[in-house]
């Protein structure tokens, strides 16, 4: 994989085939090609890579169903990356400072992407 646009699905196997911290670099890459000025350009990757894997794994999480929904609610592909990717750090946040928890955590995750709405998104911009 040579480049990375969030405005486009990247081919699934690529994807996979491409080392981690590889795909950190080229989402960050596209960041900085971009202009777009991060408070930390390796966690917003990272985030990104997270949520892109994600996508890739199909149905297994709600995530790819999630960013096609948010995309008819009217956003763009790489704004529906980074709403997914809220959830996700504060998902994130909440498993760290919680602890444990006695029930699987992807199910709040899940369910917090199936109540997710563009307008959410717009709100928490």
């Amino acid at each position: 994989m040579e480049r990375y646009d969030p405005l486009h699905a990247p081919d699934p196997a690529e994807w996979l085939e491409t080392d981690e911290d590889e795909r950190i670099i080229l989402v960050r890459d596209y960041h900085r090609r971009a202009k777009v000025k991060l408070p930390n350009a390796r966690v917003h990757a990272t985030i990104h890579v997270v949520v892109e894997s994600q996508i890739v794994l199909g149905d297994e999480l709600p995530v790819r169903r999630t960013v096609a929904r948010l995309q008819a609610e009217g956003l763009d592909r790489h704004e529906a990356i980074h709403a997914v990717g809220l959830v996700l750090a504060e998902h994130m946040y909440d498993l760290m400072t919680t602890g444990p928890q006695k029930t699987d955590p992807n199910e709040f995750y899940s369910a917090s992407l199936e109540k997710l709405t563009a307008e959410d998104w717009r709100r928490a911009r």
